[in-house]
């Protein structure tokens, strides 16, 4: 009979989802600042990129607080989001809607990370796992801070711009 699952493999599967989910952002990040027509926008992508590098260590440190060796596993969640996402920089590449689609790209993005790190740190914390509740929860606080600034730059320039064109 197969070994009974537990919460502790849900996490640890779940924990190598977002692992490849973030390298592959780390990937995608220079693509979208290259393509965004917005000074902002294109600073923003990189920001975030400085950022993401800081949460791979993060996931690593979980990984290592588990004993376990940092690895990920194909997300087909992120793959697809980020398949969308250049199929946006190949259809709107030079017009004025571009901006709004990378924004919402990402924000696609920021929206699956929010949700699988704000179950992660829930099962940590269940789990006992406390300086890991701490990690994870640290990066959930920077995506939503993403989130919001991507908000931020779509009200203040990037949807008017492609509506007005």
């Amino acid at each position: 009979m197969a070994k009974q699952k537990t919460l502790e493999d849900l996490f640890h599967d779940t924990l190598k989802d977002i692992y490849y989910a973030e390298k592959k952002i780390l990937k995608t990040l220079p693509k979208m600042a290259r393509a965004a027509n917005s000074q902002d926008l294109k600073a923003a992508f990189e920001k975030h990129k400085a950022e993401t590098e800081g949460h791979v260590q993060r996931l690593q440190q979980v990984f290592e607080l588990m004993g376990k060796r940092a690895q990920g596993k194909t997300c087909d969640a992120i793959e697809g989001i980020v398949a969308e996402g250049e199929e946006i920089i190949e259809e709107f590449k030079g017009t004025p809607a571009l901006d709004a689609g990378l924004i919402s790209s990402a924000q696609a993005v920021e929206h699956y990370e929010i949700t699988r790190y704000g179950t992660l740190r829930r099962w940590a914390e269940v789990l006992g796992m406390d300086e890991a509740a701490t990690l994870l929860g640290q990066t959930l606080d920077e995506e939503t801070v993403t989130d919001e600034a991507l908000t931020g730059l779509a009200d203040s320039s990037a949807n008017e711009m492609a509506k007005a064109a």
